[in-house]
């Protein structure tokens, strides 16, 4: 029989433009769960009105990244007995650096439109016929590999926190991967906002969850530039 710890979470509350505050809630609960089961449990028997996001609670989806005890984790695969110990507390916020929705759900569409405009989009299926005249569609989606969008390297970012254009560590790294930087991308990342506003913290590389490793990927983007501009000057007419 497994022991259950008692384990108390401060659950961050905002709804609307209200003022911000925490809830606590007792819970029982096995240590080798996982957060995101505790959080489920705490809407389902005691507040139905808390907000948080969630899919397929393996760590494929990057829907259910908050802040644990001040650290970004997705809480479907952060067990309690990590980030706490038996009558300890756990601390859970929505991710920094986004607008929040509502208690633990945030607006992450600025994150998907900037992955989009480094060609991280959907590709048209090609239509074609095989050998016995089916037609079939073939396509796919150009994804950083690995990758899950989560958004959790953006809000451990320091640059994102004070600089709100800034593209965000997943974005260049999303970039870096192209064998060729076409113009549109290059005039994105060669930016203000771009590589060159990375401080190399390596913070957004500590939090990955997917081993994207986004700072050394921005650190080669930049290499990559370099060698654009180089290879421009020399094959100028």
């Amino acid at each position: 029989m497994v022991d259950l710890w008692h384990v108390t979470f401060e659950v961050f509350r905002q709804k609307d433009n209200q003022k911000s505050h925490f809830n606590f809630f007792e819970l029982d609960i096995n240590p080798d769960e996982y957060v995101l089961d505790g959080i489920e449990r705490i809407w389902a028997f005691t507040d139905r009105t808390l907000v948080f996001s969630h899919a397929c609670h393996h760590s494929t989806c990057g829907a259910c990244g908050m802040l644990v005890n001040g650290v970004e984790k997705l809480t479907c695969i952060t067990s309690i007995r990590d980030v706490t110990r038996d009558g300890g507390k756990i601390r859970i916020e929505p991710l920094r650096n986004f607008p929040i929705i509502s208690d633990l759900s945030v607006d992450m569409s600025s994150l998907y439109s900037r992955m989009e405009a480094v060609g991280h989009q959907p590709i048209l299926p090609i239509q074609e016929e095989d050998s016995k005249g089916k037609v079939k569609s073939e396509g796919d989606l150009l994804r950083l590999a690995d990758c899950i969008e989560c958004g959790l390297c953006i809000s451990a970012c320091p640059i994102a926190l004070t600089t709100s254009n800034y593209i965000g560590p997943a974005v260049l790294a999303g970039a870096q991967q192209h064998g060729e930087l076409t113009p549109c991308i290059l005039e994105l990342v060669n930016s203000e906002n771009g590589a060159w506003r990375c401080h190399s913290a390596y913070e957004c590389t500590e939090v990955c969850p997917s081993n994207v490793d986004p700072a050394w990927r921005i650190m080669e983007l930049r290499r990559k530039i370099i060698a654009n501009r180089f290879s421009s000057f020399f094959t100028r007419k």
